[in-house]
């Protein structure tokens, strides 16, 4: 379940508990109750359409997901056609692109596993108009993100935007070396590079804005997002891509809705607590509350990358401020004991001694350089694999767009 879909089952219990002045246990507390939570958008171009679907689950339960599987999903439109869903992971569902006929108008079917029927509103085909720009501008504390947009036809009237940030990062130290089980090795970098790699975060705000006031649709200067200057985001080279999407006056007071409860929900001068009514409906149980919005339509993007020296000289914080090297020798004679043993089987050699829940993975020679005779390798130093190994965090495969 994602952020937006646990904030709702905060609202639920809010209004549990503003409905009655006499302490009780709610409802929403005491039972197990789940919804239906259905993310996505029909996407009417040539991209592929993904639909999430996954069920809310209590505050105090430790998972914090809840896929719904083995459902049967449909694209369906007015004119008697249906395009079906795949299940292509736990709860996710996806179909290549339909290129619909804007003239006719469309909705999502879904049927659970145990038969439960749902089924969206007919919605019609919004398609988003290019972004005009992606830009950043820099604060004293970080960088702040903004989009341009505008609708020439002046027909879209309501958007929303949404966005996945990538940044390049590093591990605390760079490792040369790797142990085979038995002895170690130098790494093989091409194949097996764990000192850079790249993070990934998609957004968890609702972004709208709207032109229906507005003489002309032009959408100038809309705040996206802001990076810290301490954030590892920025400490080499970061990226966003930012999605567009045209959406109905209707769906556009649902996330507005949706929005006043997730984001300023708390205090006593802040809105109050509203119905928020999706566009989905249950067939088996019409008084069921499902959580999502379905909407209709091509998306649009446009990607920017911000340069670390395109920046002012900000130091990000550490994120390793305990990793330590430790040095481990070949031969080590342990104080009181004359007979020296192979630290390196003890810390990195799984196949000759080391516990695997203590494995450190090597970093770089300790090295003997006599006045005579060649240089000796006599150990290595070590450090725990999250000090080490960058894919703990990320990914070290480079992103096919990165440039």
């Amino acid at each position: 379940m994602n952020r937006n879909s646990r904030f709702l089952f905060y609202f639920i219990l809010v209004v549990n508990m503003l409905s009655c002045k006499k302490p009780y246990n709610p409802p929403g507390v005491s039972s197990p109750g789940s919804y239906l939570v259905v993310e996505g958008v029909i996407n009417s171009g040539s991209d592929s359409t993904i639909i999430k679907l996954s069920k809310t689950v209590p505050i105090s339960n430790a998972t914090a997901t809840n896929p719904v599987l083995h459902a049967s999903l449909a694209v369906e439109g007015d004119q008697n056609i249906s395009f079906p869903l795949s299940e292509t992971g736990p709860g996710r569902y996806t179909c290549a692109g339909l290129n619909l006929d804007k003239s006719y108008t469309y909705r999502l079917s879904i049927k659970t596993a145990n038969n439960e029927q749902y089924y969206s509103d007919y919605v019609p085909v919004l398609n988003a108009p290019p972004i005009d720009s992606v830009y950043f501008t820099v604060a004293k504390n970080g960088i702040n993100i903004f989009s341009d947009t505008h609708d020439a036809s002046n027909t879209v009237k309501y958007y929303r935007w949404d966005y996945q940030e990538t940044w390049v990062f590093h591990s605390n130290f760079e490792s040369g070396y790797v142990s085979n089980g038995d002895t170690v090795i130098e790494r093989n970098f091409l194949n097996n590079e764990i000192y850079q790699c790249w993070g990934n975060e998609t957004s968890n705000t609702i972004i709208l804005a709207s032109s229906a006031i507005l003489s002309k649709d032009i959408i100038t200067k809309i705040p996206i997002t802001a990076v810290v200057s301490t954030s590892e985001k920025l400490g080499s080279e970061y990226s966003i891509i930012v999605r567009e999407y045209a959406i109905t006056g209707e769906a556009y007071t649902f996330w507005q809705n949706l929005k006043k409860v997730t984001e300023q929900l708390g205090g006593i001068f802040d809105a109050q607590p509203s119905q928020i009514n999706g566009n989905i409906h249950s067939v088996t149980n019409p008084a069921e509350p499902i959580i999502g919005y379905i909407s209709a339509g091509s998306t649009t993007s446009k990607r920017i990358f911000i340069k670390n020296q395109q920046l002012p000289g900000w130091v990000p914080a550490n994120p390793y401020p305990n990793c330590e090297l430790d040095s481990l020798f070949l031969q080590y004679a342990p104080v009181g004991t004359t007979v020296p043993v192979n630290q390196e089987n003890e810390y990195f050699n799984y196949n000759k001694g080391a516990d695997h829940r203590y494995l450190l993975i090597p970093v770089g020679p300790i090295l003997v350089i006599p006045k005579f005779g060649p240089v000796r390798i006599i150990g290595h130093t070590g450090s725990t694999p999250e000090c080490v190994d960058c894919t703990l965090r990320g990914t070290n495969k480079q992103p096919i767009f990165w440039q």
